[in-house]
């Protein structure tokens, strides 16, 4: 017998349970006080009832029913006319009368008379006070349980008490999801974690999770949702323009398609406006996503209309989506999440992501970001999506070229450095290719300016030397500096 599955709804936590809940499952959700608990019960139940089920919320020592839905009613899942079918039932007076048998009854009746397809018992935790044995307490437990499971109805047990890991319920129960809330410096993150699932596989690790007017909005982590891609890589070499006039030459006809390239260089070059003029090539054919972290959308069209690009045309067309989110405590996850959404919204092949500083700013664990960067770049592959990311450079001037994550180098399929070089008192944009994989590239350096049509590369840059140090001089060039072992002898008498 195939168990039958139960959604519920939130965000994205079907992704991370294998599609819901099972029919007749009991399932301990865990978490200290204001981690969201009655919240996501209450958004799992009225969920339920939209698809016309029928939901019960048991409490036990809990805030009173009147309360928590004052509280509940400024939630947008939240809905007045879902009553009739969410019954709210208070089992205190109960509780305190009769004792674990007594709830055990209440649960029965109310079950036989409502058939809920989701029962909640909120403040579970108490129960296991009032038991005066181990014993007890477990046989209360399976009660519950095995009306549930006669029923055919998934139910929550709220909990702040002890931890599952070490409850001998835990063994009893057929999962249990942890809530949580940690700080990071002066950061709270919050997290869910399913620790126990029976029956078909889950998402391992923590997943952070936000609470708004909409509920719970769950982030699954990027790299244990998408460690496989979504959809088989179809990978043929082909090409896509960049929009930027004399950079395709030198990438040997373009950029390849379903790649992900680094744009690297220091503050001002123009890795913004190679940006626009990339999406500018946006279409009904190749859609295209310009997400980023620094300038809002108002600004960046009115820079793209300073060098001809008609960024709004493009977006009341549906050709191009502008996603800006500025710096501030965003959540890692919840960036990728957003921005694979809009490739898939709109079947987008021209991806720009200005830049990467603002993932590395929003990454609580620095150490993710090789893996999360990988996870997030085999997905946009599989979406068909030829990803651009700007990498900015500590130094303005030099030839130090370190990139800020180490291992971001080999996930790159194609990288190109921007640099600023002093030539004869005068600085000078400088651009080349330092890879493109499974193909030739034009491998000299060469001039590019910033103007009225955007970036514009020229011809090789020849005639002088050491430019990748930031300063060219002309080739034999001599220097007045006489080292040490240069000096001349002294003269004897």
């Amino acid at each position: 017998m195939q168990l039958e599955l139960i959604r519920t709804d939130v965000s994205k936590l079907d992704e991370i349970l294998p599609g819901g809940l099972f029919k007749g499952g009991v399932y301990i959700v865990h978490g200290a006080p204001g981690t969201g608990k009655t919240i996501l019960a209450n958004q799992v139940c009225f969920n339920h009832v939209k698809r016309q089920g029928s939901a019960l919320y048991i409490s036990l020592l809990a805030e009173s029913h009147t309360r928590m839905l004052q509280h509940l009613s400024s939630m947008k899942f939240f809905d007045q006319r879902a009553m009739p079918r969410l019954y709210y039932v208070s089992a205190t007076p109960t509780f305190a009368a009769e004792g674990l048998n007594g709830v055990v009854s209440l649960v029965r009746q109310e079950l036989k008379r409502h058939r809920p397809g989701i029962m909640v018992i909120d403040g579970f935790s108490a129960t296991r006070e009032r038991a005066t044995t181990q014993q007890e307490f477990l046989r209360f437990v399976h009660e519950i349980q095995s009306h549930a499971a006669a029923a055919e109805c998934a139910t929550l047990l709220l909990t702040s008490g002890i931890d599952p890991a070490t409850d001998p319920a835990s063994t009893m129960v057929d999962g249990i999801v942890h809530l949580n809330h940690e700080l990071f410096g002066r950061r709270t993150q919050r997290t869910l974690q399913v620790t126990k699932f029976r029956g078909d596989g889950f998402l391992p690790g923590t997943h952070s999770f936000q609470i708004d007017d909409t509920g719970l909005t769950i982030h699954p982590r990027i790299e244990a949702r998408f460690g496989s891609p979504s959809k088989r890589d179809r990978y043929v070499l082909s090409r896509l323009a960049s929009g930027v006039p004399g950079m395709d030459e030198m990438l040997g006809g373009g950029l390849l398609r379903r790649t992900t390239n680094g744009l690297y260089g220091p503050t001002g070059i123009g890795k913004t406006t190679f940006g626009l003029q990339y999406v500018s090539l946006s279409s009904a054919s190749e859609p295209g996503v310009f997400f980023g972290f620094f300038e809002s959308p108002e600004r960046l069209r009115t820079k793209a209309e300073a060098i001809g690009i008609d960024l709004q045309r493009l977006e009341e067309r549906g050709h191009l989506e502008m996603i800006w989110r500025p710096q501030g405590e965003q959540d890692l996850d919840e960036l990728g999440h957003e921005i694979l959404a809009a490739v898939r919204r709109i079947g987008a092949t021209r991806v720009f992501m200005d830049g990467y500083a603002g993932l590395q700013e929003s990454a609580i664990e620095p150490e993710r970001l090789t893996r999360y960067v990988s996870s997030l770049a085999n997905e946009m592959r599989a979406l068909g999506a030829t990803l651009i990311v700007t990498i900015e450079s500590r130094n303005i001037l030099g030839a130090s070229m370190e990139l800020p994550s180490k291992g971001l180098s080999s996930l790159l399929e194609g990288l190109v450095l921007l640099r600023y070089a002093e030539v004869e008192g005068r600085v000078r944009r400088l651009i080349s290719v330092t890879k493109i994989r499974d193909s030739e590239f034009d491998p000299f350096l060469r001039e590019f300016t910033v103007g009225a049509r955007g970036m514009e590369v020229g011809g090789t840059f020849t005639g002088f030397e050491a430019l990748l140090s930031g300063f060219g001089r002309e080739p034999q060039a001599r220097t007045n500096y006489i080292a040490p072992n240069d000096a001349q002898p002294s003269q004897r008498g």
